[in-house]
């Protein structure tokens, strides 16, 4: 099996909703932001003593900007603020949303995502709108303590009495039980808690204090002093806003110190949520005096390295004398191609609309290809798997004569079920092709010889599914079943072809 990286852009989204203790409650905020297509769900954490769940998830730019409306939009029924407690500040509900650059993407577009969340939120749900970090408006609310300065409690006042406290988006007014967003762009950021084995809150404070940069600390940290009670202790909680610019072993060795001049130890240290590898290959590296070592010597990643051969990989495995992968898989992949392609194309048309119409013509355009794109990726898979099933079929028992009617059934059932993929190849080919006429004529022209090759590729998926379909029902009998399926093809053909040959026409007359 080999992969493909379709997902041609990833941004990692990091709420934090202000929920800690009913499990019942982020589950069903978890299911509103899974129920938008392509997010991939990374990691969720909640803490009980700050009444707070952290909730980790990447996508598409598209897709996470609808992932965290959702969200925000479930946690707005079902969170109140006037009934909640815990020891972390917060103003809302959902109380931040950071948007964070992964790969193939830029800050830019986070804080572009940022604003229109912001906009969104503040319009549909009536729920004002902060703007930090890179997306800030003000230099005082890059950071986030500004903002959140006073909580909820006071927040609720000052906002319609302070003109420094007006929110970015909507009316100087905070949601009656939601109260106020945080919406903001930022590099990735490590949540790190360092346990001390003592209950004296004050000293948590105090070496929170000295390694915080707003007191005189450390450039890329905040934190904050709290009491843990579940474990009988005090901690330290951190926000390690750039672990390249303040490295996570730095931290942690001065709050060893600091502890030390109280006659505390360190009981424990956690990262809450993710963290890049490299802020723990850095930490080992310091603590193993590891000069020389490098990167590229950890197992897993030299095992991940040589796993991702992509296309070169899925090539080697074709030309092998083995049955699959085969021309279904090929079909598929050709399908891919196409739709990657006029993807390339309906960007470039959106990244430079003439008018408001083009945009609200691309857009469904481009949210149905990236759709038939990842479905076409699934295919090329499950055509292997299908012929597999097949060859399976062949190899079972034949001993008796109901072990040859049981055989021969399975055959019946595995050969439909091969049928039946190239067959979903060969409809969402025809389905993409029909999408095409809008992107040739209004598209960008600078593109145009990649909408003909697209559609060269788009052809291929057809002719392609269709013979796979075809050979398959060689060898099915039952005729009416056969009969039906060519008769679908045969139609389907007529037409699309001339499709084809319009839209080619059309690509050729403007190049």
């Amino acid at each position: 099996m080999f992969e493909i990286n379709y997902m041609a852009k990833i941004i990692e989204c990091v709420p934090n909703f202000s929920e800690g203790r009913r499990p019942e409650i982020i589950d069903q905020i978890l299911a509103s932001i899974e129920s938008v297509d392509g997010i991939i769900l990374l990691d969720k954490e909640m803490n009980a003593d700050h009444n707070r769940a952290v909730v980790s998830f990447i996508g598409e730019p598209h897709q996470v900007l609808e992932a965290a409306f959702q969200g925000c939009q479930k946690a707005q029924e079902l969170i109140d603020l006037t009934v909640h407690q815990g020891e972390h500040p917060r103003l809302g509900a959902t109380d931040v949303i950071p948007f964070i650059p992964i790969a193939n993407t830029t800050m830019d577009e986070c804080i572009f995502l940022a604003k229109e969340l912001g906009r969104r939120i503040a319009e549909e749900l009536n729920i004002p709108v902060y703007l930090y970090e890179n997306a800030a408006t003000r230099p005082d609310r890059v950071d986030l303590a500004n903002i959140r300065k006073g909580e909820f409690e006071c927040i609720r006042t000052a906002i319609k009495t302070d003109p420094n406290r007006a929110p970015d988006f909507g009316k100087p007014e905070l949601h009656p039980t939601a109260g106020a967003v945080v919406v903001g762009a930022r590099f990735p950021l490590i949540a790190y808690n360092i346990n001390l084995n003592t209950t004296d809150l004050s000293i948590a404070k105090k070496i929170a204090k000295a390694i915080r940069f707003r007191s005189g600390g450390f450039r890329y940290v905040k934190a904050l002093g709290f009491a843990i009670k579940e474990k009988n202790c005090v901690q330290v909680s951190i926000n390690m806003t750039n672990y390249l610019g303040t490295p996570l072993y730095r931290v942690f060795e001065t709050v060893k110190r600091e502890a030390e001049r109280y006659g505390v130890m360190i009981k424990e240290s956690e990262i809450v949520g993710l963290t890049p590898q490299k802020a723990l290959l850095d930490s080992a590296i310091y603590y193993l005096q590891l000069d020389e070592f490098k990167p590229e010597q950890v197992l897993e990643s030299k095992l991940i390295a040589s796993k991702d051969k992509g296309l070169e990989e899925f090539l080697f495995e074709l030309s092998q004398p083995t049955p699959t992968p085969g021309g279904g898989s090929c079909a598929a992949l050709a399908g891919a191609i196409g739709c990657a392609l006029l993807s390339m194309v309906t960007n470039l048309t959106l990244a430079k609309p003439e008018s408001e119409q083009i945009t609200f013509e691309f857009t469904p355009i481009k949210d149905k290809l990236s759709t038939y794109q990842k479905r076409f990726y699934e295919l090329i898979t499950l055509d292997s798997e299908a012929f597999n099933g097949v060859m399976k079929a062949y190899k079972l028992p034949k001993a008796t004569d109901q072990d040859k009617t049981i055989r021969s059934q399975k055959i019946q059932e595995a050969l439909k079920n091969a049928c039946a993929v190239p067959e979903q190849i060969f409809d969402l080919a025809v389905e993409t092709v029909n999408l095409i006429h809008p992107i040739a004529q209004k598209g960008n022209q600078n593109a145009i010889s990649d909408v003909g090759v697209a559609i060269a590729n788009l052809k291929t998926a057809i002719d392609g599914a269709k013979l796979n379909i075809l050979i398959n029902l060689k060898s099915i009998k039952d005729e009416q079943y056969n009969s039906t399926k060519k008769a679908k093809i045969e139609n389907t053909l007529s037409v699309i072809n001339k499709t084809i040959n319009e839209l080619t026409g059309l690509v050729e007359a403007n190049l």
